[in-house]
């Protein structure tokens, strides 16, 4: 099947004199997932994971994805025509370099320029005039050889209360202008649904799981334009827009509306996420300014009501994931359960807690081998059941009215060997070495990385993904741009300078093929400590609440400062969530944080 599609693909491209095809995953906004619309590498490939870019020559066929996915792809690609690329591994050629040794003299590259952001599309422009070849960038050939594509989602949209967003959408505007102004800016093209759904204080349900509207937004010094599907909007939601001067045009009226920008007009605009299609629309004399969205640092950090509502998110959360975790402890072995009964049981405690919308991405739960891989996804024909031993890692969150969360524990179902021990031991200990940290303002995740990261590159092992990713309220899990990650890349780059109000998740991990997957997540809020001569400290606070599963803990070790850690940090977790359990549960929690020495 993947053959046939691949070879429907170059039959396509031979019409029209195209020698290499590039799929990247993406919609029309370089949002991270993308809605059913969206998945034509996973179509083309048959690789489910989130992240990948398939690139189809006359003779080749490759899929490149990131540290995340290795193991899930070798699997899911063995036995089809397409070779795994893992991405940043010694000798595997990124894609663009891939690119270019493939480009023959003349050739062409083709690709939809709706789903290829300007800045990449640029690049691979200069590799085909030095090939002396072409682009063509108006070709969505998967829409042709997909026959049964799903159609274009148009879900209803929904205001999002200013008692939860805390700053009305007037008063973003007034300050997104103020920052236009400071550039000479006189039109912003926005694209990124993220920053739109903040702006605008509206919330959709687009993408599973990331509670987004389609559409585009252009912000002048007058008027507020919104191109949007108006099958998505309401009554509601129309008159609200009027009422904050928010003008409706069709969804695809913003490339017209982009080539209609007279000369001479200053364009605000990400050329990393702005796609290629709009950016080729501009006349050549609108002045371009490329740079990063006003509104991507604006929402990274959380106002004082955010911040309130978060907490209270988050001690709902920690209520349903302690009862899961008591659950699961006291279940297992006295009745049949899967990794994907596991996962409805948790979601259905989420879904008792007040303001829950839905689940903030699909669970993660992995049994033994299957937490190799760190992004693993249980079905209904391969969901391995749950024994009294070894580890169930859960990975899972929530949306709420009042906030998103992100929590990964792993816990111990039974007989564990010493170096699993040792091994969760060394997770526990690098998240809270990380959670602990005291710094100057102007320090970046990666100034920071090394602390997680140490105790495991003490033991010769290593996790092949960031340590951390910001959190959007009531948005993306994956929020930038604030991060922890060690290694630079072009992509991430190396960070931003971490502030107050910024939520970014501690999560080291150990991965090994064939034996188990282990992470341990908390999300930390950055916020002032003293500020000296030396300049303005920050530290953190950490605001996920559910026990560390102590059956897995080696107390020897770790140091008395560790133990302290983790023992301060438990005595929080009954402190929060004791009151809502019941007696027996109350019991348990007790146990699993008392004090260790």
């Amino acid at each position: 099947m993947i053959a046939e599609r691949i070879e429907a693909l170059r039959t396509e491209m031979r019409k029209r004199g195209i020698a290499i095809y590039l799929i990247p995953t993406s919609d029309f906004h370089e949002s991270e997932y993308v809605g059913d619309y969206f998945k034509a590498r996973q179509y083309l490939t048959g690789f489910t994971g989130s992240a990948g870019t398939a690139v189809i020559t006359m003779k080749e066929a490759g899929l490149w994805t990131d540290g995340r996915y290795f193991i899930q792809a070798k699997r899911e690609l063995a036995g089809s025509p397409v070779t795994l690329y893992c991405m940043g591994e010694e000798g595997v050629p990124t894609v663009k370099e891939y690119v270019e040794r493939s480009f023959e003299i003349g050739d062409c590259l083709g690709f939809d320029g709706r789903v290829v952001n300007a800045k990449a599309a640029e690049e691979y422009e200069k590799i085909a005039e030095k090939k002396k070849g072409r682009i063509a960038s108006d070709e969505d050939l998967m829409g042709l050889i997909w026959k049964e594509r799903p159609k274009l989602p148009r879900n209803a949209a929904f205001i999002l209360e200013e008692k939860y967003a805390g700053t009305g959408t007037q008063d973003k505007l007034k300050a997104l202008r103020e920052q236009m102004s400071k550039k000479q800016a006189d039109i912003h093209i926005l694209t990124s649904l993220y920053d739109i759904a903040w702006l605008f204080n509206i919330r959709g349900r687009d993408i599973p799981h990331v509670p987004v509207v389609l559409s585009f937004a252009v912000i002048t010094m007058e008027e507020s334009i919104w191109f949007v599907q108006q099958e998505a909007l309401d009554d509601k939601v129309l008159s609200y827009c009027q009422e904050n001067h928010i003008a409706i045009r069709p969804y695809e009226a913003v490339y017209s509306y982009a080539a209609e920008i007279l000369a001479g007009k200053r364009v605000l605009l990400d050329p990393a996420i702005v796609n290629d299609r709009i950016c080729r629309s501009l006349g050549k004399e609108v002045h371009v300014i490329h740079e990063k969205n006003p509104t991507e640092s604006s929402k990274a950090i959380k106002n004082k009501t955010e911040l309130s509502n978060i907490r209270n998110a988050h001690v709902k959360d920690g209520v349903a994931f302690t009862k899961f975790m008591y659950w699961l402890k006291t279940h297992i072995g006295t009745e049949e359960l899967t990794e994907l009964s596991a996962a409805k049981y948790l979601e259905q405690l989420r879904s008792e807690q007040e303001l829950f919308l839905d689940l903030s991405f699909d669970t993660i739960s992995a049994y033994g081998p299957n937490a190799a891989m760190m992004h693993y996804t249980a079905v209904p024909e391969a969901n391995a059941t749950l024994y009294p031993e070894g580890f169930l890692l859960v990975d899972s969150g929530g949306h709420y009215l009042d906030g998103s969360t992100d929590i990964t524990r792993t816990i111990a179902l039974g007989r564990l060997s010493r170096e699993a021990k040792l091994h969760f031991t060394t997770v526990c200990r690098a998240n809270l070495n990380l959670s602990a940290a005291k710094f100057l303002h102007g320090c970046r995740g990666s100034n920071l990385d090394i602390l997680a990261r140490g105790p495991l590159w003490n033991l010769g092992l290593d996790y092949k993904c960031g340590t951390g990713h910001g959190i959007g309220y009531l948005l993306n899990v994956h929020e930038g741009p604030n991060s922890f990650r060690w290694r630079t890349t072009q992509a991430h780059g190396d960070g931003c300078v971490l502030e107050e109000g910024m939520v970014t998740t501690d999560e080291p991990g150990v991965y090994l093929e064939g034996k188990y997957g282990i992470r341990i997540e908390n999300e930390l809020l950055c916020k002032k400590a003293e500020k000296n001569e030396y300049g303005q400290f920050l530290e953190f606070e950490i605001i996920t609440y559910a026990p560390i599963d102590l059956d897995a803990i080696l107390p020897e070790e770790m140091t008395a400062a560790e133990r302290g850690l983790l023992n301060n940090y438990h005595k929080m977790v009954y402190e929060k969530i004791s009151p809502y359990l019941e007696p027996e549960e109350q019991e348990w929690l007790k146990e699993y944080t008392r004090a260790v020495y």
